[in-house]
C-alpha cells in the first residue's frame, strides 16, 4: 500500500518550462531513491534524474542544464524542474521510488501513473 501521486504535466510549447511533483505516502520504511523516468512513442523507457536519500544526483546527457531534480525528505516528494524544453522532450514521465516497505519490510520499488509531457515546436 505504497502510492505514488503525480502530477504538473501538460502542454508546453519549446523553450518554455514546466515542473513535475511526485508525491509518496503510506508503508515506507525508508526511501533510497527516488527518480524520473520517461518513455515517448516507440522509445525505450529511460532515467531522466534520480536523487538519493542523501542528495546525490544523477542526470541523462540529454538533460544536464536543463532539467533540475530536488526532494523534500520529510515529504517523501520528488520534484523535477524541466527548463528550456525541446520537443524531443514530449514523453509520458514516471516517478519511481526505491526503498523499503514499513510492513512487511521488504523492497520498494514503486512506479507513479505517469503524466504526458507535451513540447510543440
Amino acid at each position: 500500500q505504497v502510492q505514488l501521486v503525480e502530477s504538473g504535466g501538460g502542454l508546453v510549447q519549446a523553450g518554455g518550462s514546466l515542473r513535475l511533483s511526485c508525491a509518496a505516502s503510506g508503508s515506507i520504511f525508508r526511501i533510497n531513491a527516488m527518480g524520473w523516468y520517461r518513455q515517448a512513442p516507440g522509445k525505450q523507457r529511460e532515467l531522466v534524474a534520480s536523487i538519493t536519500s542523501g542528495g546525490s544526483t544523477n542526470y541523462a546527457d540529454s538533460v544536464k542544464g536543463r532539467f533540475t531534480i530536488s526532494r523534500d525528505n520529510a515529504k517523501n516528494t520528488v520534484y523535477l524542474q524541466m527548463n528550456s524544453l525541446k520537443p524531443e522532450d514530449t514523453a509520458v514521465y514516471y516517478c519511481n521510488v526505491k526503498g523499503l516497505r514499513r510492513s512487511p519490510v521488504d523492497f520498494l520499488d514503486a512506479w507513479g501513473q505517469g503524466t504526458l509531457v507535451t513540447v510543440s515546436s
